[in-house]
Parts: C-alpha cells; sequence; structure tokens
C-alpha cells in the first residue's frame, strides 16, 4: 500500500509586517532586503494567537479539501519550532481543537525540514499498515523567537501553517522520501536558550551564520534533490515542479539551476510570507494546488534544510 495527499490547506496571519515597516524598526530598507532574500513581507500572529491555533485552520481547510471527516484521521504529525507550551505536544492540543480524541498524535522538530519529516514519518506509518488517513502539519510563530533589534535575522522570518491529509491507496503518491541531518553545524543557526528552574537560561533568540548557513544549504538541496531522483531512476526532466522550503530566493534559484529546471517550474511563495520554517513547503504545495498548477499525475519535488542541519527531499505524484 502507499501513502497519496488527497487534500491539502494553508493559514497565514492577518497582520502583514512589510520591508517598509521592518525599516522604522531597524537599520535596513525594502531595497535591501528583496535583492539580499527575495521576501516584500511576512505574517505575523495575533497576541494570544498560538501554534495550535495556525494549525487548526490549515488542517480544516485540508481536511475539506480532501473529502473526508476530522473523524476519519487516525494520525496527527505536527512539525514545529515553536510549540504552543514545552508539553503537551502542539499535536495534542491540535487533536483536541478537532474533537478528535484516541488516535496517535506527537511532534517532530526538524526546524525547517519539519514538514518533510512529518511526511516520512506517515508515508511509513501507512505503508506498515499503522495508519489509514493521516494528517500532517507544519506550523510555526517565528516572530516570538526573533530578535527585533538584530537585521540580518528578523527580516527573514514570518507566521503560517500548512497541512495536508494523506491516505492509503493501491496506486503510489508519495513515491520516496530520503531524511539527512548533520550535528555537526548546530552552532551556524540555533536557539540556543532553555527554561531551567522556572527562568530563561541563555539566549532565546533565533541565531544565524548566514554566508555558512546559505553555502551548506545550496550544496545540501542539490545533493538531496539529485540523490533522490537517481535513487527512483527519475530524471531531472521529469519533474513537472519543485517545491522548495521558502528561505532565500538566492538558494532556490541555485538549487533549480543545479537541477536544470526553468523558475517556471519552480513554486515560489517566499515573496509574500517570507520564511515560515516547518510551514513553507505545505504553504507554497497549497498554494500552488489551489492555484491550479499542480495538476492530477504532475510529479512534485519537494526539499527543504533548517538547523540542526536536518534536511530532506521527496517526491510526490500529484
Amino acid at each position: 500500500m502507499h501513502a497519496r495527499i488527497i487534500g491539502t490547506g494553508s493559514y497565514l496571519p492577518e497582520k502583514i509586517l512589510t520591508n517598509d515597516d521592518l525599516s522604522k524598526l531597524v537599520d535596513t530598507s525594502d531595497v535591501w532586503i528583496t535583492e539580499r532574500t527575495g521576501i516584500r513581507e511576512r505574517r505575523m500572529a495575533a497576541e494570544g494567537e498560538m501554534t495550535s491555533d495556525l494549525a487548526l485552520v490549515a488542517s480544516q481547510r485540508a481536511i475539506q479539501a480532501a473529502g473526508v471527516q476530522a473523524s476519519d484521521i487516525d494520525l496527527i504529525v505536527v512539525a514545529t519550532t515553536t510549540p504552543d507550551v514545552i508539553f503537551p505536544s502542539t499535536a495534542c492540543i491540535l487533536q483536541q481543537k478537532l474533537g478528535i480524541p484516541g488516535c496517535a498524535a506527537f511532534d517532530v522538530q526538524a526546524v525547517c525540514s519539519g514538514f518533510l519529516y512529518a511526511l516520512a514519518t506517515a508515508d511509513n506509518f501507512i505503508r506498515a499498515g499503522s495508519s489509514k488517513c493521516a494528517l500532517i502539519v507544519g506550523a510555526e510563530i517565528f516572530s516570538r523567537i526573533l530578535d527585533w533589534t538584530d537585521r540580518t535575522t528578523c527580516v527573514l522570518f514570518g507566521d503560517g501553517a500548512g497541512a495536508a491529509v494523506l491516505r492509503r491507496d493501491a496506486l503510489p503518491g508519495v513515491i520516496a522520501t530520503e531524511l539527512h541531518a548533520d550535528g555537526r553545524y548546530t552552532d551556524i543557526l540555533k536557539v540556543p536558550g532553555s527554561i531551567a528552574a522556572g527562568a530563561v537560561k541563555g539566549k532565546p533568540y533565533l541565531e544565524m551564520d548566514g554566508p555558512a548557513v546559505f553555502k551548506f544549504a545550496v550544496k545540501a538541496l542539490g545533493d538531496a534533490a539529485e540523490s533522490i531522483l537517481a535513487a527512483q531512476r527519475i530524471s531531472k526532466a521529469e519533474v513537472d515542479w519543485m517545491i522548495p522550503h521558502q528561505a532565500n530566493l538566492r538558494i532556490i534559484e541555485s538549487t533549480a539551476k543545479r537541477l536544470d529546471l526553468p523558475m517556471s517550474k519552480v513554486v515560489v511563495t517566499l515573496p509574500q510570507h517570507g520564511n515560515t520554517s516547518a510551514a513553507s513547503i505545505p504553504l507554497a504545495l497549497d498554494t500552488a494546488v489551489r492555484d491550479g498548477r499542480v495538476k492530477q499525475g504532475d510529479l512534485l519535488l519537494l526539499e527543504g534544510i533548517g538547523g540542526g542541519f536536518a534536511w530532506g527531499s521527496a517526491l510526490v505524484r500529484w
């Protein structure tokens, strides 16, 4: 048996923070941000809005698009770096909000590659016969772990959520997934803070060595894409759409060039919501599905990389 994606959904908070808005907070400009990243605006969660709230709306839209009932879901996997609380998991909180107690529900933490880790997990649950209908979600509120005085990081990230419903099927949907990690690079992208004895220990804000991250990401993503295509004996020309993690337009363009893919075959939503970490791939996927770009039978290449470093790729037949 195989896992097939039968519905997608996404949600972006209402508040928009443009590059011009940011120029009033830190020493930056619309031109500086756009030229270096491709980002024009990002969304900010409202006061009191939690990661599970974003995940709930995205999940409801995915369930509706799939044509199933919430009660049909027998597995929930939420990819997030910004959970509501330390525990219980955001997946369990989402389960309660969906009103479907009883099924397995847990979080995965692989930062920006989290949705790929969730996809691989659900795919293997379904292939093993442990699940028939799974809900996977990438949801983040990165605005709460940013140092708004650091222009090198605060301009990059935004809040949002994306979700997909996978169902057991006789025909291949998720053709293959490949996951990787290398903990030797933990120091170049991290949030080193922790909670101990009722207080925050260490810096609770995102820290990044931008040039090092860029260099590693370009190579790792190119390698991951070529590796999964070779393993499945699929040529680059057969890929209809590349749907990458939306981190930086230059990284996306570099990966597409390595794969000989024109940018017309790449789904880019980065300008509208910035880097939403684990939410960025499902957000882009849902956008392309709903605007009609992704059609039945299309071959999709998904790929992403995040802190850890953790990265991966997936081949999906729509």
